[in-house]
């Protein structure tokens, strides 16, 4: 703006410039224009003046307003790279999460499917019977060595009636060994859920109870052995699922399990039982253990009482061999006196016989 005035502001003094010049040139002519003449040069030099104040104060302000500019176009760029430096590092942090969010989903997502394998691979299991005992046995085996101390367990045992167990408990007598055999009947469960109507539940149901019973008859038969086992037995069911529809709707069927003395548990009830199992060999133990202690004490008190026998016969001893001291050291002394009489008249003798050797033998005096 200040640029478009100072061209203004030249063009119209140089306008005024020149008519002044072309005015002057006329006058001369006349010599009655010199006073007008002298005049206007007076107003050029004036306007010239005045033009060149004007001209530095608009470099003046142009100089001020391009440093404003110049700071203010400064100060925006800062906060230009202010803002883009917190956008980008906004976006970097936004882009980190979602690269964070996206390596969790794959991670969700690998887990989902090697689950999705796993319950495929599950579900062959289960769908066959064999394998699905193995399964049963598997977990029922992990289950007993986890709660119980080595040496109070067997698997695949073979009874004195040829038949195998899948796990025999050693408890002492009562109630003696106790048997563990892992049934699964899961198509009849299966059977049962999946049924629509009243009369296909029914159907399903009656099937259940059939093979519910079916396994702890054959239980009760093959592994309650009278003078080998206890006379009790335990079936355990590899699924909570198929535990709780037992006991919560065929209660007449648990009835009958009690009655043939064969316990239904499952993996949680399994797990407390084995816990009262491993109370009660530490009982047992601790028993064992103060039976033999017992012992030993009586062992120790008789080898006690020898002991201090003996030490009363060697204080004996020692007492006779006081009193044998003190004898021989009065048999010493008396000896001693002896010789020191015999030794006395011996010298009196010679002396007598020659006074010369007066000197020669001191006699001492009797104690």
């Amino acid at each position: 703006m200040d640029i478009f005035l100072l061209a203004i502001v030249f063009i119209i003094g140089f306008a005024i410039a020149l008519a002044a010049t072309i005015v002057v040139f006329r006058l001369n002519k006349n010599s009655e224009a010199h006073g007008l003449s002298e005049r206007l040069i007076q107003l050029t030099e004036s306007h010239a003046i005045s033009q060149t104040q004007i001209t530095q104060q608009l470099q003046t302000q142009e100089r001020a307003l391009a440093k404003f500019l110049e700071e203010k176009l400064v100060m925006t760029a800062a906060r230009v790279n202010e803002t883009l430096e917190k956008n980008t590092n906004s976006q970097k942090s936004s882009l980190e999460e979602l690269k964070e969010r996206l390596i969790r989903i794959d991670a969700a997502q690998k887990n989902i499917t090697d689950l999705s394998s796993q319950m495929i691979g599950l579900q062959d299991i289960l769908s066959n019977k064999q394998a699905r005992g193995a399964f049963g046995e598997v977990q029922l085996e992990n289950l007993v060595t986890s709660v119980l101390p080595p040496g109070n367990y067997k698997f695949q045992t073979t009874l004195s009636n040829g038949k195998r167990a899948d796990c025999l408990l050693d408890l002492p007598q009562p109630p003696g060994p106790i048997i563990i055999d892992a049934k699964f009947p899961l198509e009849s469960y299966r059977s049962l859920r999946s049924a629509a109507s009243d009369e296909g539940k029914k159907t399903a149901g009656r099937s259940f109870a059939s093979d519910i019973m079916k396994h702890v008859n054959d239980i009760s038969e093959k592994y309650i052995l009278p003078g080998e086992t206890a006379d009790a037995a335990l079936m355990f069911l590899p699924s909570e699922a198929v535990y709780a529809e037992l006991h919560a709707n065929f209660p007449e069927i648990v009835d009958k399990t009690y009655l043939a003395k064969v316990f239904v548990v499952s993996p949680t009830t399994l797990w407390a039982t084995l816990n009262t199992v491993r109370a009660v060999l530490k009982d047992v133990n601790m028993k064992e253990s103060a039976g033999i202690i017992q012992k030993e004490i009586l062992t120790m008190m008789t080898d006690v009482q020898r002991l201090d026998k003996r030490v009363a016969n060697l204080q004996r001893h020692f007492d006779q061999a006081g009193e044998d001291m003190r004898e021989v050291r009065t048999s010493t002394e008396k000896i001693t006196k002896r010789g020191d009489r015999i030794q006395d008249l011996e010298i009196g003798n010679t002396l007598k016989n020659d006074p010369s050797l007066m000197g020669a033998f001191p006699i001492q005096k009797p104690e």
